[in-house]
C-alpha cells in the first residue's frame, strides 16, 4: 500500500465555500481545533495499526505455534538438512507469514513457511516474519494460495489438508478456495484420506511421485482383510531409512493381490477319436468345457443324463462304503 494512502487520513477533509468543513463549522474556533487535532492523532493511530498489521519483523521462534491443521507432511530428515545448510549460509530471503495468537498474549501462529522456520531456528537466528491480523478462514486460505503458487503440494497432502479441514467444521467452499480446485476434486481428496488412516499416511509421507490413481489404488488394497496390519509393520520395522517415495512403493508392492495360480485346461478325446471337451482339475473344482463344433447336442444330453449320473455315483460310493465296513 502506497504511504499516500496510509497517510490520507492525516490530511483535512476539504472546506466549503465559506471556508467552513461540515463537521467544524458549528463549533467555536477553540473546539473546532481541538476536534480537528484530536481527528489527526486519531489518523495516526489508525495508520500506525494498518502498518503494523502488514510490517516484516524479527521474531523468537520459540513464540511461534503451529495452527490448528497443517498443510504438510513432515519431509526426510536428509532434505531438511540441505534447506537448513542454505539458510545458514545465505540466511533467511523470503519472510513468513504469522498472525497474533488467538488465544495466547504475545504468541504467534504461523500461516506458512514452516520449513524456513524450523531452518532458521535450527541457525539460532530470529526469523523474518510478516504479522497479519487474520481469521482462521483467512489463515487457511493463505496457506493454501501459498501453496497452490508453488505447485508443490503432493497428492496426499492436499488430500489429508482436506480431510483434516472437513473433521474440525470447515466448509467445502473453503476447502475449495483454499487448494484452488473444484468441487469433484476435493470430493476426491477427502474419500481418499478417508479410506486411508491418517497415521498410514503419515508413515508414508508425501510421496510427490506418487499421484491419484497409485494412491486410489492403495486405498483399495487397504482395505483387504489384514492388510493394515501388514502395512503397519513394514513402515514400522522394515522401512526405516527409505525415502516416502520408496516407502509407498514397498507398501504398494507388498499389499499386492495375490496372483492365483493358472492351471492349464486339459483335452478329453472319445474312444472315436473326437475331442470333445476340455477341463481344468483344481483343488476345490472341476471346470469341464464341452466343444459344441467337435461333439454337437453332446453338453445338452449330458445335462439332461446329470440327475442319472449323480444317482450313480452315490450308489457307488455307499456300496464302496459298505463293503470297507464289512472287511
Amino acid at each position: 500500500m502506497a504511504r499516500k494512502h496510509l497517510l490520507a487520513d492525516l490530511i483535512p477533509a476539504k472546506l466549503s465555500a465559506d471556508n467552513s468543513s461540515a463537521q467544524t463549522q458549528d463549533l467555536p474556533e477553540p473546539a473546532a481545533s481541538a476536534f480537528v487535532s484530536r481527528g489527526a492523532i486519531g489518523a495516526v493511530s489508525r495508520s500506525i495499526e494498518m502498518l503494523k498489521s502488514q510490517s516484516i519483523t524479527e521474531l523468537d521462534p520459540d513464540v511461534i505455534d503451529a495452527p490448528d491443521v497443517t498443510d504438510r507432511l513432515e519431509e526426510s530428515d536428509e532434505h531438511f538438512q540441505e534447506f537448513a545448510a542454505q539458510i545458514k549460509e545465505h540466511g533467511q530471503q523470503v519472510p513468513i507469514l504469522v498472525r497474533p495468537h488467538p488465544t495466547q498474549e504475545g504468541r504467534y501462529q504461523i500461516a506458512y513457511g514452516r520449513r524456513r522456520l524450523r531452518a532458521v531456528k535450527a541457525a539460532g537466528r530470529l526469523v523474518k516474519a510478516a504479522v497479519r491480523q487474520m481469521s482462521d478462514e483467512e489463515l487457511i486460505l493463505a496457506q493454501g494460495q501459498e501453496n497452490s503458487a508453488r505447485k508443490d503440494l503432493s497428492y496426499i497432502e492436499k488430500a489429508l489438508y482436506s480431510a483434516e479441514l472437513e473433521r474440525k467444521g470447515y466448509s467445502r467452499q473453503l476447502i475449495i478456495g483454499a487448494l484452488g480446485v473444484d468441487k469433484a476434486a476435493v470430493s476426491h481428496l477427502i474419500s481418499t484420506a478417508a479410506r486411508i488412516p491418517a497415521d498410514v499416511i503419515r508413515m508414508i509421507g508425501p510421496a510427490p511421485k506418487a499421484g491419484r490413481d497409485r494412491w486410489v489404488e492403495l486405498a483399495n488394497r487397504t482395505e483387504q482383510k489384514g492388510a493394515l496390519e501388514k502395512a503397519r509393520k513394514l513402515l514400522q520395522e522394515a522401512l526405516k531409512g527409505k525415502s516416502s517415495d520408496e516407502r509407498f512403493v514397498a507398501i504398494f508392492e507388498g499389499l499386492a493381490p495375490t496372483k492365483k495360480s493358472t492351471v492349464r485346461a486339459h483335452l478329453w478325446t472319445a474312444d472315436d477319436g473326437v475331442k470333445a471337451a476340455k477341463f481344468k482339475d483344481e483343488n476345490k473344482s472341476l471346470t469341464l468345457i464341452i466343444d459344441k463344433q467337435a461333439a454337437p447336442e453332446f453338453g445338452e444330453y449330458l445335462m439332461t443324463m446329470l440327475p442319472e449320473l449323480y444317482r450313480a455315483y452315490k450308489d457307488a460310493r455307499k456300496t464302496a462304503n459298505d463293503e470297507e465296513g464289512s472287511n
